[in-house]
C-alpha cells in the first residue's frame, strides 16, 4: 500500500506552492484568516489556483468566517476543498459544502479523547486532527498524543495535523494511520516562507513510511 497522502498548507505564494506539487502534494492550503502569520493575499491565492489548478486539491483554510465568504471566496479561487478550524458546527459544515460544491476537512484541536467524540458528529469528508493552543489556530509546531486518532469511531478518513517534520512524521503515520498528512511550520524557513530542503525531506520521510510489499 503507498503512504498517505501529503497536504502542504500556509502557502502564500506561488513558487513554494509550484515546488510543493512538484514533490507530490496532494493538497495545498491557502489560510484566510487575518490573525493567522500565513494568511494568504488573496493575489497571491488567485495566482496560485490558477497556475496548480487540476495539479492538486485546492483547499481555503477558514476560521469562523461567514458562510457568504466562504462561498465567494471558493468561487472566486475555483477551491476544491474548504477546511473549518474554527467554532463551525455540523449544519455550517454540511451547509459550506452544498453553496461550494467542495469537499470540506472539519479541524478539531486535540487535547483529550472528548475531542475524539466531538468531530464524530462531524459527517464531513475529512478530520483533521490538530494540536491545541490556546492563542493559535493551527501552525503550533507542537504535536499532540497521536494515540488518541485512534480511538476516533467512524470512518471519515483523518488528515494528521499538528508539529509533523521530517523527523517525526513516519511514527506519527504508524501511530495514527491518516489518509493524509497535513504540514505548514515544520516545512519553513520562517511563517509563510517554505524551505526547500525541509520540503524535500517530508516527502522523502513520508515515502519511506509506506510499507513494502513483496
Amino acid at each position: 500500500m503507498p503512504g498517505p497522502r501529503v497536504k502542504i498548507c500556509g502557502n502564500t505564494n506561488l513558487a513554494d506552492a509550484t515546488r510543493a506539487v512538484e514533490l507530490g502534494a496532494w493538497a495545498l492550503g491557502l489560510i484566510f484568516y487575518e490573525r493567522s502569520p500565513r494568511s494568504c493575499r488573496i493575489a497571491e491565492a488567485e495566482a496560485i489556483t490558477a497556475s496548480l489548478r487540476r495539479r492538486a486539491e485546492l483547499c481555503g483554510v477558514f476560521v469562523n468566517a461567514t458562510l457568504d465568504r466562504v462561498a465567494g471566496l471558493a468561487d472566486r479561487l475555483g477551491l476544491t476543498m474548504v477546511q473549518l478550524h474554527g467554532d463551525e458546527g455540523p449544519a455550517y459544515c454540511a451547509e459550506v459544502a452544498r453553496r461550494t460544491g467542495c469537499r470540506v476537512a472539519k479541524a478539531v484541536r486535540v487535547r483529550s479523547l472528548a475531542d475524539m467524540r466531538r468531530v464524530e458528529a462531524f459527517h464531513t469528508d475529512f478530520h483533521l486532527l490538530d494540536s491545541f493552543a490556546r492563542d493559535l489556530r493551527g501552525g503550533t509546531g507542537v504535536p499532540f498524543d497521536w494515540e488518541l486518532a485512534r480511538r476516533r469511531r467512524g470512518d471519515v478518513p483523518i488528515i494528521l495535523s499538528g508539529g509533523l517534520t521530517a523527523d517525526n512524521v513516519g511514527q506519527g503515520i504508524a501511530t495514527a494511520r491518516p489518509f493524509a498528512v497535513d504540514v505548514a511550520s515544520g516545512v519553513e524557513a520562517e511563517p509563510g516562507m517554505k524551505d526547500p530542503a525541509r520540503l524535500e525531506a517530508f516527502f522523502e520521510a513520508v515515502r519511506q513510511s509506506a510499507p513494502v510489499t513483496a
